[in-house]
């Protein structure tokens, strides 16, 4: 069997304050998190830009996924060639700039094809973001202590939800949807030039090293080097299935609370002076975001925990979590009320947080260091292309086909729910790497590791 897991990295490192690593943390963070704002903001503006744009369910589901990640898709692979490469801050900070434009461009569409192309810019802008990033945290963070930071970097996905349906629902009833694709992408701008600024490149501070990774091998030999660890091709495709269940159901949150609970929504936005759609925004935006927050550090900070005994920790840790927050996320569409509705919906966005950190943690301790950002792009390559590609338009389609049969609200009901057979496959993937990945030892140093 070929070796699970892999060490060595460059001999000299930067001295690494801990001020530093937590302001870059931060930065890191706040940058994925614009990254979410701009990917999910179409979930609350799904409803209005469908009635304007005269757009059927999976319509908006090729807006919001499939044209998005077929370009993140293609062109992530050779971004994380060039975060293996070269200079990792430049690329995301020029990355951010382009996603963010386009984000803003998304504003100016009249039409469908108009909108698709503008969508498939914010792919490829931010196909340059997170491998590079997931590279960087690796680097500079001790091994003990990498599934919280990359937990911490995964705040971004709850924490751009929140901006995202929170702010783009206020914005939308009192401006319109397309000035909410405006106030989505252009502080992105202001955070790129801070980015350039400020975060530091390890391979300008160590010039031997970066002579090294102009040497470095080809794509083809680096993805030879993967193929030969079957612990993490069933981590990638574990994280595949759980995004395409995930995303193809979130992608609907919006629309599956206005079409089911509109009239409780309407009251309630009224108590508040809000609108259905930002009462939906506000709601969703504050349960995916202190939800899936609080999941995705408390479970960054266990899966360290439970890797201390062996790496083998970091993909059990999903197995379970995954399984737990399958029920809630599945029949949270037919709960009678609107708070029931909430609840199951708090349960399963926590639970379903809890598996970020580890899973990251997972193919970054699989990958030796000078593949890293190419192992995190793989993996966002088939999370992207499987699960936000084909997980929104399947729901759409499925809720178009079922439409005729029983009506709008019930064939989004059953798509979403159908949706959660996906989850339950990524528990078994899950389950598979963390027995091959027992039969290996932990790696208890930072040394060994190669993370300062």
């Amino acid at each position: 069997m070929a070796e699970e897991t892999s060490i060595g990295s460059p001999t000299e490192q930067p001295a690494w304050s801990s001020g530093y690593r937590r302001y870059a943390l931060v930065l890191l963070m706040l940058i994925y998190a614009l990254n979410m704002l701009d990917r999910q903001i179409v979930t609350i503006l799904a409803e209005p830009m469908k009635a304007e744009l005269h757009l059927a369910d999976w319509q908006i589901g090729a807006v919001s996924g499939l044209a998005f990640a077929l370009f993140y898709s293609a062109v992530g692979l050779p971004m994380a060639r060039l975060a293996d490469r070269g200079d990792r801050v430049r690329l995301i900070a020029i990355s951010l700039a382009v996603w963010s434009a386009f984000t803003a461009v998304c504003g100016l569409a009249r039409s469908f094809p108009q909108l698709i192309l503008a969508r498939i810019g914010v792919g490829i802008g931010e196909a340059g973001c997170t491998p590079a990033a997931h590279s960087l945290i690796s680097e500079f963070t001790p091994r003990a202590k990498l599934a919280s930071a990359l937990a911490f970097y995964s705040l971004g996905i709850p924490l751009g939800s929140l901006l995202g349906l929170a702010i783009g629902g206020l914005i939308v009833d009192s401006l319109g949807w397309r000035a909410a694709f405006m106030a989505a992408g252009l502080p992105g701008l202001g955070v790129a030039v801070l980015a350039i600024v400020t975060l530091r490149e390890p391979r300008r501070l160590r010039p031997a090293l970066a002579m090294q990774t102009k040497g470095l091998q080809s794509f083809r030999a680096a993805f030879a080097e993967l193929k030969g660890k079957p612990a993490f091709w069933l981590i990638a495709f574990a994280a595949a299935l759980t995004s395409f269940s995930y995303y193809g159901q979130s992608t609907f949150f919006g629309s599956l609370f206005l079409r089911n609970h509109s009239e409780a929504l309407t009251l309630l936005g009224a108590k508040l002076g809000l609108g259905p759609a930002g009462m939906v925004g506000l709601a969703l935006g504050l349960i995916i975001g202190l939800g899936g927050g609080a999941g995705t550090l408390i479970g960054g900070r266990l899966a360290d925990r439970a890797a201390r005994g062996g790496i083998a920790g970091y993909a059990r840790q999903p197995m379970f979590v995954l399984l737990a927050s399958t029920p809630f996320l599945g029949l949270m569409p037919f709960a009678p009320n609107l708070a029931l509705a909430l609840a199951a919906l708090m349960v399963g966005v926590f639970l379903h947080a809890m598996a970020y950190g580890p899973t990251f943690a997972s193919v970054q301790v699989l990958a030796s260091p000078n593949v890293r950002a190419t192992a995190s792009a793989i993996l966002f390559f088939l999370t992207s292309l499987i699960g936000l590609g084909l997980g929104p338009l399947a729901v759409g389609s499925a809720s178009d086909l079922l439409s005729q049969r029983f009506g709008p609200v019930q064939s989004l009901n059953i798509a979403c729910a159908g949706a959660s057979v996906a989850m339950l496959a990524s528990v078994i993937c899950f389950g598979l790497a963390a027995k091959r990945m027992a039969a290996k030892p932990a790696v208890a140093t930072e040394a060994a590791m190669g993370m300062a």
